[in-house]
């Protein structure tokens, strides 16, 4: 079936849905556990609905792809996850809301550290502070101006994250990135992929030349990784498409910045679990759909903290009666790819997924993990096909054909 199938299909009515997304929750049995992260954590509230929803695995672009964040939740959302693939600076750009125009190329910034050799010793800089990002790009707006007379923007996003945005005709998002996704090697340069690309490269040479100087007396700080090349493109939003009136609750600008880019409007700042759990108590009657984000499974994953991210799914366990004393028409509770704490990154696995309404076939699922959730009723299956599935159990699709 072709996802987009369900858009000639949709119906407006006044029921709710609601996304509960635990980033990265996936995970893999390491010794001496009880299984994943998710099989180990005490979930008493979330193990009760799973034995009232139908259950599965979703893999979020497909069978061993390790996915991004971005493609990832574009699946989530119901759109094609190769056909929608964009580099991560414009999802950046519009979770900070910055004025993009045509003539930009955005470019998602990792602050990152080097040694006095240039061999990368943290990609991440120790996760600066916010604080320190802005002191950072800051220091870089004032003090870089490129040769060729296009613009530079340098805006800070969250902890090491930062925007990049160069402003002129004729850019190109063809190049390589730089980040050497490992720590130990030096900084790649900015190939350009295509003949066509070559300019633009040669402006990110000299851009990281001038870079790599200004922040030379920096003791953490001192270099940048480029990632996610993208020009700014337009998407048909989950009104246009689904007609949901749709709220986005989430922490880090990323998110934010898919939400928007999907037309989705954006919770006011929330800073813990809690919080979001109480904007969707807010804003609970304004609404039909809602994108709850949960970040800190995916980063404690990415730290290789097993307990860590097995206390952060009990933390949002402890809170998800505050969901469904809300009763909803229909609620999912997935992640958008798995980050195992055992690889310390993402992965290729599968994703659990429990969705829950009245109108779903409970299987014989007990509790919500991924050794439990394989044998529900929905199987393994594409992430891409999970907002029809909602849309159906809301009794927001007519039938199909005659």
């Amino acid at each position: 079936m072709h996802p987009n199938l369900i858009d000639s299909l949709v119906i407006q009515n006044k029921t709710k849905i609601v996304f509960l997304v635990m980033d990265g929750l996936g995970g893999i049995p390491v010794p001496g556990k009880l299984g994943t992260e998710l099989e180990t954590a005490q979930t008493p509230h979330l193990d009760e609905i799973a034995r009232q929803s139908v259950c599965g695995l979703l893999d979020p672009v497909g069978p061993g792809i390790t996915p991004g964040s971005g493609p990832a939740h574009f699946a989530l959302f119901g759109y094609d996850p190769i056909k929608n693939n964009v580099g991560r600076g414009i999802l950046e750009a519009a979770g900070i809301d910055f004025p993009m125009t045509e003539r930009d190329l955005l470019i998602r910034i990792n602050v990152a550290t080097i040694d006095k050799s240039g061999i990368v010793t943290d990609r991440r800089a120790g996760r600066i502070d916010n604080e320190t990002n802005k002191r950072i790009c800051e220091k870089l707006q004032k003090n870089i101006r490129l040769e060729s007379g296009v613009e530079v923007f340098f805006k800070p996003v969250r902890e090491h994250r930062a925007l990049l945005v160069l402003r002129g005709d004729h850019l190109h998002e063809e190049i390589e990135e730089t980040d050497p996704q490992q720590t130990g090697l030096t900084p790649l340069p900015p190939t350009a992929i295509i003949p066509e690309a070559r300019a633009t490269s040669d402006l990110l040479v000299e851009l990281i030349r001038k870079t790599k100087d200004i922040l030379s007396d920096e003791k953490k700080a001192n270099m940048i990784l480029l990632r996610g090349y993208a020009r700014h493109r337009r998407f048909p939003g989950l009104k246009e498409r689904f007609k949901l009136n749709a709220l986005a609750i989430a922490g880090y600008p990323m998110y934010k910045g898919i939400a928007r880019l999907l037309g989705m409007e954006i919770a006011e700042q929330t800073e813990t679990i809690k919080d979001e759990i109480s904007a969707l108590q807010k804003n609970f009657l304004k609404y039909d759909f809602f994108f709850v984000h949960i970040k800190p499974t995916d980063s404690r994953g990415e730290d290789g903290d097993f307990d860590a991210k097995v206390k952060v799914i009990e933390d949002v366990d402890a809170l998800v009666p505050m969901i469904t004393n809300l009763g909803p028409d229909v609620l999912v509770v997935t992640g958008d790819h798995s980050t195992p704490s055992a690889l310390a990154s993402h992965s290729w696995h599968p994703v659990p997924v429990m969705l829950s309404s009245k109108t779903c076939r409970p299987d014989r699922v007990e509790r919500f993990g991924e050794r439990d959730c394989i044998s529900g009723g929905l199987g393994r299956m594409p992430m891409v096909y999970l907002m029809g599935l909602a849309l159906a159990h809301a009794r927001r699709l007519e039938k199909f054909g005659a």
